[in-house]
């Protein structure tokens, strides 16, 4: 099986980098997609893909830091192997950032997504109202995801219905986590992404420890489980997602 951990967060040391890449490699792992969550990071995310084989990166500011602003961003967008604008969005969970200025830059970023005709990676912690309603204003770019998927079959259906794919991430094998696992079952299998969103939420075995893009496929199995489907089918479906949500290239 092959598979594309299509989010995660590599060491910002490059050696460090090169040998999680190498790791996740050697257990089928083939391609990663390296999220920036700031300008600085992204930066970092868009370097690190240019010296790194099997990776890209996407450029974009969190919401958690949100009231630095966008100083910088776009000019990444332009940079090699920088195949999105994200992460991005809202969380209301942590409140980092003043709640207006979280919504402001996310309709930015969206806008961004539009102008450069890239997809956009949406991060919505207990925010779903208003992150629909954002989208909805500003209108869904063609190819947008639902990174680290939390909500249950409602919510999956507000999403697809936008015509957004969902990102499983660890958080499917947790235990308590069945609206998340129906969800996934109510998930097309043409709709659906896989993620590890390492090095945070490591999948069962691992939990509480920290996560590598090498664990990925403890993350399809519970996303085949969850769909009473064969794991290869689940690699398959997400392989190919990635490669056309992404236009991933050689």
């Amino acid at each position: 099986m092959r598979w594309t951990d299509n989010h995660c967060h590599l060491p910002a040391d490059l050696d460090e980098a090169r040998a999680v890449v190498d790791d996740a490699r050697a257990v089928g792992v083939q391609r990663l997609v390296d999220v920036g969550t700031d300008v600085a990071s992204s930066r970092a995310a868009a370097e690190r893909a240019s010296a790194l084989d099997g990776v890209w990166a996407t450029a974009g500011v969190h919401p958690h830091d949100a009231a630095a602003g966008l100083d910088g961003l776009e000019d990444l967008l332009a940079f090699p192997r920088v195949v999105a604008v994200g992460e991005c969005g809202l969380d209301y969970h942590y409140d980092r950032s003043p709640r207006p200025a979280q919504r402001a830059l996310f309709a930015e970023q969206v806008a961004l997504a539009h102008e450069h005709g890239l997809p956009l990676v949406i991060h919505t912690r207990e925010a779903w109202d208003d992150t629909f309603a954002i989208l909805d204003d500003a209108g869904v770019p063609e190819r947008t995801v639902m990174h680290c998927f939390t909500g249950g079959p409602a919510e999956a259906e507000a999403a697809l219905e936008r015509g957004a794919l969902l990102s499983f991430s660890g958080i499917v094998t947790f235990k308590t986590a069945d609206d998340l696992r129906a969800a996934a079952l109510a998930c097309p299998v043409d709709r659906l992404l896989v993620e590890t969103d390492s090095p945070y939420l490591a999948p069962v075995p691992h939990r509480g420890r920290p996560n590598r893009p090498a664990l990925l496929v403890h993350v399809g199995e519970a996303v085949a489980a969850a769909k009473g489907t064969p794991v290869e089918a689940v690699a398959e479906a997400s392989w190919a997602n990635a490669e056309r949500f992404y236009q991933l290239a050689p």
